[in-house]
């Protein structure tokens, strides 16, 4: 038993070192740091107390970055689930070549986020627009990237066409939770198609409609990638997200301190919406 004991530790403390060191000792230097007039660069600096907190609700730029990431996040997260659960019910039938459809829903999630991000800015750039021009239409002839009312649909695109993959395998799994004799049973009893996924799939699938939800809401909070690899946060500032603010303004404004002043307020923000997502979820699935 004690030889066991001295396995785990010899197991887990590696483990819990290598986590602190990369993630919780610059985290907490990040909330130090906030308390700053640091640039990033410079050798010295002071304390400024609660300035940058203060300084972050009054920044516009922090306002229209909010505004978008909280426009995106939801957008995306009604469409991942959304069409997920649809290709995950028709993948779940019975079809021909089940698990060659499976491998192709699932294939965007293998591939890197800024690789997608600049073949789809390839795309929308240059193969969307010549298609576009060939149908006649000055709408789809023009770079949507570039155009600050619609460049924030051209990333919701992108982010649910990869953000779909994940979650139909999960969909997917639940399904097959799912007892056949409860359909065997609606059947017999003449439910509809409709009834029986209101009245049997849905509820079931219930705790996995949670965890999509929970995770596509985070995933679209923190969107970054594709921020970088599509529009740079532009034109202008029109599809700059939080993550993509902290970033350029921390690492490249000589805004560290203020930025992570900023992260810290973010960070507080995510946890509370996924704590409130949990609740109320949790509570319908009880409902259910």
């Amino acid at each position: 038993m004690a030889k066991r004991r001295i396995a785990y530790y010899l197991m887990t403390i590696p483990a819990l070192f290598l986590f602190f060191a990369f993630h919780t000792f610059p985290a907490l230097q990040g909330i130090f740091y906030s308390f700053t007039n640091w640039d990033g660069f410079s050798d010295g600096y002071s304390f400024v107390g609660l300035k940058n907190f203060i300084n972050v609700f009054k920044d516009e730029n922090v306002y229209n970055a909010y505004f978008f990431t909280f426009k995106y996040a939801i957008a995306a997260t009604i469409l991942i689930n959304v069409i997920s659960l649809l290709i995950a019910l028709g993948l779940n039938a019975k079809i021909k070549a089940k698990n060659f459809f499976r491998s192709v829903y699932f294939l965007p999630n293998v591939l890197g986020v800024l690789i997608v991000g600049y073949i789809f800015n390839y795309l929308f750039s240059n193969a969307f627009t010549i298609w576009g021009a060939k149908l006649g239409s000055d709408f789809l002839s023009q770079n949507i990237l570039g155009n600050p009312d619609w460049a924030w649909v051209g990333i919701v695109i992108v982010g649910v066409w990869q953000g779909i993959a994940y979650n139909t395998i999960l969909y997917l799994a639940g399904l097959q939770t799912i007892p056949a004799d409860l359909y065997e049973a609606s059947s017999l009893d003449g439910a509809s198609k409709w009834r029986e996924f209101w009245s049997i799939t849905f509820p079931m699938l219930a705790s996995f409609f949670t965890i999509n939800m929970v995770l596509a809401m985070k995933g679209g909070l923190m969107i970054f990638d594709q921020i970088v690899a599509l529009t740079g946060g532009g034109p202008g500032r029109s599809t700059q997200s939080i993550a993509h603010l902290i970033y350029t303004g921390g690492f490249t404004g000589g805004e560290f301190a203020y930025q992570s002043a900023n992260a810290v307020i973010y960070f507080i923000v995510i946890v509370a919406i996924s704590l409130f997502q949990i609740k109320v979820l949790q509570r319908r699935e009880m409902d259910l």
